[in-house]
């Protein structure tokens, strides 16, 4: 059962939508604290105002095997983004605003289509700056019968008090955890004290979820897994990170080791990041998690679409 259903039905969920509502009118949703009304139709660093946008939704086999499932993860993804990450692989939803405005009520239906369809649970993409828009919506969807998980899919930039509304809301959460070093997240991202925003989000949602609970079919129910997406010249900081994760999360911390990194949007503007990951970066990385005590997810770190030997900059083939 979702978390969610006993708070709609105590009605302590309305409580938690009107007090993530009101928070619209002087915005502090997300760490960048814009303080605009959105409410009245302001727009601040993420560029949604009163209406969540939407860009596409629909069952996605392509997440992590435990949020897939056999029948696929029902996936919505919000527009917009309170990051600015120079390399963003979605840029065109996330910076250049590609979607369509929904209101509750249609926001409501896609989550029932997507339960409709078999889908193992609802995957929040990139919710944190949309938060009230979704519990809106979400009140809704359960009074037309939505039970699945909500799976909450950030970039991991969250504010520890937004977070605690979706304390019993969010069954499993799947932060980003980006950088280690501030001063790299600055440059790459154009955010403020990343590591330690990030950290204490991760903090968050682990107490509220724990480690990530699979059941017999191997889809995930409840807990927390971690992303992290391996940059060349470890610009991530990965050691860092696992370390962080196993000595003050949990050494049963899911985390998937992402090697799908390639240069898009403004990264060729930075030669640091003007190529892909080599395979020898990506098995480094994957060392620093176990070395850490962290297993790294199965499956989820497709070796294979490495090339064999390391690329140098100057012989990078991305770099034309």
């Amino acid at each position: 059962m979702a978390a969610y259903l006993e708070l709609c039905h105590s009605g302590r969920l309305r409580e938690r939508t009107e007090a993530a509502v009101s928070l619209l009118e002087s915005c502090s949703i997300c760490p960048r604290g814009c303080g605009v009304n959105r409410l009245a139709g302001d727009a601040g660093k993420c560029s949604t105002a009163r209406q969540a946008m939407v860009s596409s939704y629909g069952p996605h086999f392509g997440e992590e095997a435990p949020l897939v499932g056999r029948r696929g993860s029902g996936t919505i993804f919000f527009t917009n983004c309170n990051l600015g990450c120079l390399f963003c692989q979605n840029y065109s939803i996330s910076q250049l605003g590609g979607g369509e405005k929904v209101s509750k009520e249609e926001l409501a239906r896609i989550m029932l289509s997507l339960q409709a369809t078999g889908c193992h649970n609802i995957n929040l993409v990139s919710p944190t700056h949309v938060v009230p828009q979704i519990l809106e919506a979400l009140e809704l969807a359960v009074e037309s019968g939505l039970y699945l998980p909500l799976v909450y899919n950030s970039g991991g930039y969250d504010s520890v008090e937004t977070l605690r509304m979706l304390e019993d809301i969010v069954d499993v959460y799947m932060p980003d955890m980006k950088y280690d070093g501030e001063e790299i997240a600055g440059e790459l991202s154009g955010i403020e004290g990343y590591p330690a925003i990030n950290k204490a989000a991760i903090k968050e949602m682990h107490r509220q979820v724990g480690d990530l609970e699979i059941d017999e079919e191997g889809v995930a129910r409840r807990g927390l897994l971690v992303r992290h997406l391996v940059l060349p010249h470890g610009l991530a900081g990965t050691k860092g990170i696992v370390d962080f994760l196993s000595k003050e999360i949990s050494p049963g911390t899911y985390i998937n080791i992402m090697a799908q990194y390639h240069p898009c949007h403004r990264a060729f503007q930075t030669p640091s990041l003007a190529r892909r990951i080599s395979s020898t970066e990506f098995r480094e990385a994957l060392s620093l998690a176990r070395e850490a005590g962290l297993s790294p997810l199965d499956g989820a770190s497709p070796v294979e679409i490495l090339p064999p030997d390391e690329i140098g900059v100057n012989n990078d083939p991305w770099r034309r």
